[in-house]
């Protein structure tokens, strides 16, 4: 990995890149707590600028229709990803405090790639399907259905994932023909920035197609939910955030996609290897220090079992060395911020409060005074109705919960508000189907099996959102449908 930090502090509107009205903010790594550079402060007058620009880009060019300049700039965009792949590498590291592992896969790698595969499937998307001939009322016609571009997406994404989620947002929404409007998480502005300066040096994207307006607060993506010329809010964030966007958005009406808050499941059943389940579920919740909406943050065993689950888990969690997000044998890093270790920290008191005992951590490294850091946290005794047990902590903190055979298993799991992701362990697979058939959430992994790619839909349930990013149905979620007729 090269130690050079990309970096780039404009905003990208109308096609330009631009100053930011508001100036610029310090962009902080988490891991030694010491100011990177500076980004892009932008303002609503800012972010009123590119919403215009995108809604022209939209209304007056020819982006929305035509496929084969759409294609042509998806692969410039490809490439343009590809050459600086290792200058992303080193900024997202540095930016996001996630260990440089994580970024061949979810965290930089895998999205790259996953722009690659939307590209095929634009190439072979046909947006209009023949329903044949029909008489409705005596009159004989001919029917089809057109899909077409939404229009203006504004897009805000979170700081935990940020190349992922900018680029399973802006790119599908490209590719369907809508003009997008990027406000990435103030934690996490330059790998929103980047994105827009390779667009605007590397691509004959037109301008207004895509813009990006980076800031230290969230101005500016309240207006894109409440703004009539944006035409679809994509969103991933906390359920509270998802709330006041659908409300602000339900003023005009657009259209929202939601992913939000998690507190998933992994369900060990009575048959199923306690020891392997346990430690994968440990293991899990260490990765990016627990800053995944997808991660199983709780664990759910036989009763009878408990003790050997949690020697289990204890064990992994104790022994994986963790720290300097830039050393290839740490999956865990930093928290993003001092903010969110004070967050998480408040969880575990809470959790002890209400009368969970850590068996595991609970506080700061002692080993780590500089950097966000919380330490590897198993909490037991734990209410399954308790605050630990029910809200997303965001953190390396685990919750273990009994449960007395499947029937009950399935009930602790969907005892949530929350219905993401989650897991089922088994000693067949038949018996995790079966199980797996009954736990409402959008993604689940069997046996650890691992269920993320760019072609598979990801999504929740209930409060974890609306609608699917990735995959066909994340594509399709910029798409409007048209019915037409005309005489047989």
């Amino acid at each position: 990995m090269t130690n050079e930090v990309w970096r780039e502090e404009r905003l990208l509107i109308d096609g330009r890149l631009v100053d930011a009205s508001g100036g610029t903010y310090d962009n902080i790594n988490p891991a030694t707590e010491s100011v990177l550079g500076v980004a892009g402060d932008g303002t609503v007058d800012d972010m009123d600028a590119a919403i215009g620009a995108a809604r022209r880009a939209f209304d007056e060019t020819s982006w929305s229709t035509d496929v084969e300049l759409r294609l042509a700039c998806l692969r410039q965009l490809h490439e343009g990803l590809e050459r600086h792949r290792e200058e992303l590498r080193a900024t997202t590291v540095a930016e996001v405090g996630c260990p440089v592992g994580l970024t061949h896969m979810a965290q930089l790698d895998t999205p790259i790639d996953g722009v690659a595969w939307l590209i095929d499937l634009l190439e072979h998307y046909d947006f209009v399907e023949d329903l044949g001939d029909a008489e409705p009322f005596g009159m004989p016609s001919h029917r089809w259905v057109q899909r077409e571009a939404a229009g203006v997406v504004g897009a805000i994404t979170p700081w935990n994932f940020p190349v992922q989620i900018n680029l399973a947002k802006v790119a599908p929404a490209l590719a369907a023909g809508c003009t997008v409007v990027l406000k990435p998480a103030p934690d996490t502005p330059w790998t929103g920035s980047l994105l827009g300066r390779i667009v605007a040096e590397e691509t004959d994207i037109p301008a207004g197609v895509l813009n990006v307006v980076t800031s230290s607060g969230h101005e500016g993506g309240a207006l894109l939910a409440s703004d009539p010329r944006v035409d679809l809010v994509s969103l991933t964030g906390s359920t509270a955030t998802g709330k006041k966007v659908m409300a602000a958005a339900a003023e005009s009406l657009k259209r929202v996609f939601l992913e939000l808050g998690g507190k998933s499941a992994a369900v060990v059943l009575d048959d199923a290897d306690i020891a392997g389940a346990a430690g994968a579920t440990g293991f899990q919740v260490m990765t990016h220090a627990g800053q995944g909406c997808a991660i199983t943050t709780r664990l759910v065993v036989p009763r009878a079992r408990m003790d050997e689950a949690v020697e289990a888990v204890v064990g992994v969690m104790s022994s994986l060395p963790y720290g300097d997000p830039t050393k290839a044998e740490h999956i865990m890093g930093p928290l993003i911020s001092a903010r969110q270790r004070e967050r998480v920290l408040g969880y575990i008191e809470t959790g002890i409060a209400e009368g969970a005992t850590a068996v595991l951590g609970g506080g700061v490294p002692e080993h780590l005074p500089v950097g966000y850091y919380v330490e590897p946290t198993v909490l037991v005794d734990v209410d399954p109705n308790a605050t630990v047990a029910q809200e997303e902590i965001f953190g390396p903190v685990l919750v273990v919960l009994p449960h007395d055979g499947d029937d009950d298993a399935v009930a602790v799991a969907n005892n949530s508000a929350y219905g993401l992701s989650g897991a089922v362990f088994a000693g067949t697979i038949e018996h995790a189907k079966a199980v797996a058939s009954r736990i409402r959430t959008g993604t689940l992994s069997l046996n650890n099996g691992l269920w993320y790619g760019p072609d598979v839909p990801f999504g929740g349930y209930k409060q974890s959102g609306l609608g699917r990013e990735m995959g066909r149905a994340g594509f399709e979620e910029y798409l409007e449908t048209k019915s037409l007729a005309e005489p047989a």
